[in-house]
């Protein structure tokens, strides 16, 4: 093994002969060129099972008898199979439910990608459905009721942060604006994070007097875009107390810190720091995540005396490069202050190239002309920058070679004339190797 070997070494071994000496897996057919081409569908999530997506047969310019000759086959690498090919009519119909939310999240745009292939001669073509939203879900919140003790002394301008509300829809489908019940004390102050989803915050405007009225209840709603409107509803208490001149005041309205994918648990972050210039329980400072049910409180802690923040759960810069912590300062009079923390993670080699192949040709006849394709493979690698950057290779010395068509997507083809009398069977070692340090193949 020649020095600086990569670790994790994954080996992709073609093998064929000719007579009757016959591997597993044989395709038998004879390849004239390598053809590509590439169509795109859209289509709104939630079709009933057989609906047309699209006549690709018409699109890609292909004959139905080419569809059965060639035997037309989808690939694709996913668990589920949301398409089927109906190679009788050259069709793509749905074959299973598609829940945009369910498959994408909140990425936009939604699609599934895969391959269609033909034999005799080999083709290559790529087929992408972009699955657009409906308005099917609702703006909720995770719970029924928020409850706020407010000092009778709080400041006109003072802040206070509601909890989200969550739309599983997208675009104009999606979470679109808060409204706050009508109220003599509070207006509402809509925000959005880098990321462009939306937050709210009740700002004082008229101070409050225990004496007249010591509870107010209020109402949040959220509603989305869609055509029905949909919307949500939280309950706001708010009791009013006495006594407490000074908010907390967070020393930087903006964090930022760089964490590393894949961190131990309980590794340090950052530490956020508040100050408040009562003496006495009213000037203890209590930190807290402003939305407590948001899903980052399953990636990240905070101490509620200090301010440091800890890693939580597991970091993966695949799933998300950025994360944005939004945290409130709280005195015992129950007035706040809120900062942000913007964690950016960064990348590490952690995962190795795949090779997939994709369609192969043995046995082959002696007379094949130099540059007859023989086989395609696909070769992934979902680390980003030089860590995903993936460089393909024959091991040793062969009348092979390997060439590039598409992105990922790489060709096996002859690279001399072929003798059965001198050599009647190679095997073909493949070797993808990406641009991590120390590199992964």
């Amino acid at each position: 093994m020649a020095h600086g070997m990569p670790h994790h070494t994954r080996w992709i071994k073609w093998r064929y002969g000719v007579g009757n000496n016959l591997p597993h897996f044989v395709l038998l057919c004879y390849i004239c060129q390598f053809v590509t081409g590439h169509i795109r569908y859209s289509i709104p999530e939630e079709m009933k099972k057989g609906s047309l997506i699209g006549n690709f047969a018409q699109d890609l310019g292909l004959d139905l008898k080419r569809l059965r000759s060639g035997q037309a086959r989808l690939v694709s690498g996913e668990t589920i199979q949301y398409v089927e090919l109906k190679a009788d009519k050259g069709v793509l119909v749905v074959k299973e439910r598609i829940d945009r939310e369910q498959l994408c999240g909140d990425t936009t745009p939604c699609s599934i990608s895969f391959e269609m292939i033909l034999e005799n001669p080999m083709e290559l073509h790529q087929i992408t459905i972009e699955i657009t939203d409906i308005n099917d879900n609702s703006p909720t919140f995770k719970r029924d009721s928020m409850h706020f003790e407010i000092s009778e002394t709080a400041s006109t301008g003072a802040r206070f942060s509601l909890i989200s509300a969550e739309d599983l829809d997208v675009g104009v489908n999606g979470l679109r604006d808060y409204f706050l019940s009508d109220n003599d004390n509070f207006i509402l102050k809509q925000h959005s994070n880098a990321d462009e989803k939306k937050y709210a915050e009740m700002v004082l405007q008229k101070p409050l007097d225990r004496e007249s009225n010591p509870n107010l209840s209020l109402k949040l709603i959220a509603v989305d875009g869609g055509t029905p409107q949909r919307s949500g509803t939280v309950n706001i208490n708010v009791a009013v107390l006495d006594a407490n001149d000074n908010a907390p005041v967070f020393n930087q309205s903006i964090y930022k810190v760089v964490v590393t994918e894949m961190s131990p648990i309980d590794s340090y972050v950052t530490t956020v720091k508040a100050s408040d210039a009562d003496f006495g329980s009213n000037g203890i400072v209590t930190y807290y995540f402003s939305d407590i049910d948001s899903a980052l409180g399953n990636l990240f802690k905070i101490d509620e005396n200090t301010g440091e923040i800890y890693v939580k759960g597991d970091i993966d810069y695949e799933k998300d490069k950025k994360y944005e912590l939004r945290i409130d300062a709280k005195d015992k009079g129950g007035l706040t202050d809120s900062s942000k923390v913007v964690i950016e993670i960064a990348d590490i080699n952690d995962n190795a190239p795949v090779i997939s192949v994709m369609s192969f040709t043995s046995p082959l006849s002696e007379d094949s002309p130099p540059g007859t394709t023989i086989g395609i493979i696909n070769i992934k690698d979902v680390d980003s920058g030089d860590n995903g950057q993936v460089s393909c290779k024959i091991e040793g010395s062969t009348p092979f070679k390997i060439k590039s068509n598409l992105r990922n997507y790489y060709t096996l083809i002859t690279d001399s004339v072929l003798d059965r009398e001198s050599v009647a069977e190679y095997n073909i070692t493949v070797i993808a190797t990406d641009g991590g340090a120390p590199p992964l193949s």
